[in-house]
Formats: structure tokens, C-alpha cells, sequence
């Protein structure tokens, strides 16, 4: 993986311990958009992380595809991911 690992660990560590926070929520039956605010973050966290990924992979392992000539592959994984983002 070519992104920030740093950054990367970062965001997933605190997702991680937000998602340790919405399970205890859950367990004090706590308010319902309370919850649900909680899990918004925690998507945008994740989503933020992804971001991260993606834009390296592109940056790193797409361009080295396209300069190699073999960039068939490559599209193929990157249409894939939007697809899988765009559902």
C-alpha cells in the first residue's frame, strides 16, 4: 500500500474506537439519533480513509500501469470500486 499509513492507522483507530462507542450505546439503550449521528461519523471516517487509499493507488499504481503500458487491469479495478462506491 503506497498511502499515508499513518494517516490511514489514524482514521481507522478512531473509527475503531468510535464503533467501541456506538456498541456501548447500544447496550445503555441510549437515543436512537444519538446512535445513529454516531454511525454517520463513523461512515464519513471510513469513507475518508478509502478516499486516502484510492487517491494513492492512483497516484502510485495506476500511473505506474498506464507508463508500463499495462493499463487495462488497472481501469477494470478502478470501475469495479466505483461501482462497489456507487451502490
Amino acid at each position: 500500500m503506497k498511502a499515508d499509513k499513518k494517516k490511514i492507522n489514524r482514521l481507522l483507530k478512531t473509527a475503531a474506537g468510535q464503533i467501541e462507542g456506538i456498541l456501548k450505546m447500544v447496550e445503555e439503550d441510549r437515543y436512537c439519533i444519538d446512535i445513529s449521528n454516531q454511525i454517520l461519523a463513523v461512515h464519513s471516517i471510513l469513507r475518508k480513509a478509502n478516499n486516502e487509499i484510492l487517491k494513492a493507488h492512483m497516484h502510485m499504481c495506476v500511473k505506474e500501469a498506464f507508463i508500463e503500458g499495462n493499463e487495462d487491469d488497472k481501469i477494470d479495478e478502478i470501475i469495479s470500486i466505483i461501482n462497489k462506491i456507487s451502490k
